[in-house]
């Protein structure tokens, strides 16, 4: 799994994925939404065009920085899913709860 940050506004960060998040890879994304630079956004996108794969692990993180940035009135964005990881989350009723954008 590739990772890359960039803060794009105040307060604003996209962070770009590419390849499988699963329980091998997941903590490194863990690690990167926890990082003190994440931690100050208000706005945070998650550009998953690159992803091929997720599985729950993968969920769990995301579920944690949503948790994260909903307490501190913040966002966090779920942009470009390919169709089989938007599966993932329709299946786990997930779109619902997440702010998911093409």
């Amino acid at each position: 799994m590739e990772l890359r940050s960039e803060v794009t506004a105040l307060e604003e960060a996209v962070i770009h994925v590419k390849g499988e998040i699963d329980m091998n890879t997941s903590p490194k994304l863990r690690d990167l939404l926890k990082s003190s630079e994440a931690q100050r956004m208000k706005k945070v996108t998650v550009d998953l065009s690159g992803v091929t794969y997720m599985d729950s692990s993968g969920i769990a993180t995301l579920v944690e920085m949503l948790q994260t940035l909903t307490a501190k009135k913040g966002r966090l964005i779920l942009k470009a899913m390919k169709p089989e990881v938007k599966a993932v989350f329709e299946i786990a009723h997930l779109t619902e709860v997440f702010e998911i954008v093409d």
